[in-house]
């Protein structure tokens, strides 16, 4: 069988899907041909309308048309926001795969921010996009939380939704004791501060204001404490709640780490803590698991289906009810160690060649469909 994935331009979370589901089918399927395909890079957040044209150019006409060009048995669209691709596949009698991983911008238009956009042209075009689901022959949903969207949003029936869940990478495992405390010292933590751990954007559905109210709250309890953030750097607004409520020595931003820095991160830290308002799945949680880093997240939205009962589930709005939960896992090293164990177990069932599988197993029934109509 020959494959053809079609990427995003350069993004971070969609690239580790796709590196994710390549790794893996390649290893499930190595007799199949997998054919990478990934639009000319542009910067999304220039403000040069060169650029910006030149990017509308690339994406919606150009790569589109490279994609079609494929011979292929199979082509997968990893996102619904490059789904105008369909359209030009459909017209051809193509069978076409779609990865739903979220429509969180159908509740949050600012999650857009940080594209590059044209005045009343961006989102008209995205939906445009994304619209373009509805016409692909099969939709992977990361969760059920994102298949019930799909279903309600997009009026999308249920059976042509198949839930398969995101994978977190090997790499993501627990480091020497030694190595941990090596990452500490360079960031001048002493041993008994609480190092709460943050990764990924600074969109308001994130609740990175929460949790600086977490750590405010916790220092007022006496506590030793430090947040260290990851990926997207504060806004200027939380950063001036920060300065006024004098939690400078007690936030630091590390900026985004390559993948072996990451690790080193969450072998580092004492507790992830991601309170996220909606999340299509939550793929840090995971790799927090992995790493032997206890989770305290939302009990609203995709995470519950992520981390089951291998973390403590709060509700995202109530900061105090989250640093209770951190101060528990404080004060009590055995629910500690349980919550750490109960997470290197629950992470060990999310692989990209399990997730891989199942999406092959799509490929090939909708193959055999295709087959069974010509006759």
């Amino acid at each position: 069988m020959r494959v053809v994935i079609a990427r995003l331009m350069p993004d971070f979370s969609m690239d580790v899907y796709a590196d994710g589901i390549i790794s893996g089918l390649r290893s499930v399927r190595p007799n199949w041909e997998i054919v990478d395909l990934k639009p000319y890079p542009i910067d999304r957040k220039s403000s040069s309308l060169f650029l910006r044209i030149q990017k509308y150019y690339e994406r919606f006409w150009r790569f589109p048309q490279q994609v079609t060009q494929q011979v292929a048995d199979i082509f997968h669209i990893i996102d619904p926001s490059e789904a105008h691709i369909v359209y030009w596949l459909k017209k051809q009698k193509k069978p076409v795969v779609v990865t739903c991983h979220d429509l969180v911008n159908f509740y949050y238009r600012d999650n857009l921010q940080g594209s590059v956009k044209l005045p009343f042209v961006s989102h008209s075009m995205w939906l445009y996009a994304v619209k373009g689901t509805k016409s692909a022959d099969r939709i992977v949903a990361v969760s059920s939380t994102t298949a019930k969207e799909t279903t309600q949003i997009l009026d999308i029936e249920p059976a042509r939704i198949s839930v398969i869940p995101n994978a977190v990478e090997a790499v993501f495992q627990p480091l020497s004791q030694e190595q941990a405390k090596s990452f500490r010292q360079k960031y001048q933590l002493a041993p008994e501060t609480v190092c709460l751990l943050n990764v990924g954007s600074n969109h308001p559905r994130k609740n990175l204001s929460t949790i600086l109210k977490v750590v405010e709250a916790l220092k007022q309890r006496g506590l030793s404490i430090h947040l260290w953030k990851a990926g997207a750097d504060f806004t200027d607004e939380q950063k001036v709640f920060i300065y006024t409520q004098g939690l400078e020595n007690h936030v630091s931003y590390l900026g985004k780490p390559d993948k072996s820095t990451l690790v080193q991160i969450y072998n580092a830290a004492d507790i992830l803590i991601a309170p996220s308002l909606h999340e299509g799945f939550g793929i840090t949680l995971l790799e927090g698991m992995a790493c032997g880093l206890p989770v305290i997240t939302s009990k609203v939205s995709a995470m519950p289906e992520v981390v089951e009962d291998a973390g403590i589930l709060v509700d995202p709005t109530d900061y105090q009810a989250i640093a209770d939960a951190v101060c528990h896992l404080r004060n009590n090293p055995i629910d500690y160690q349980a919550l750490v164990q109960k997470g290197l177990l629950r992470a060990k069932s999310f692989t990209w060649e399990k997730t891989a599988e199942q999406i092959a197993e799509i490929y090939e029934k909708l193959l055999v469909q295709k087959e069974a109509v010509k006759i």
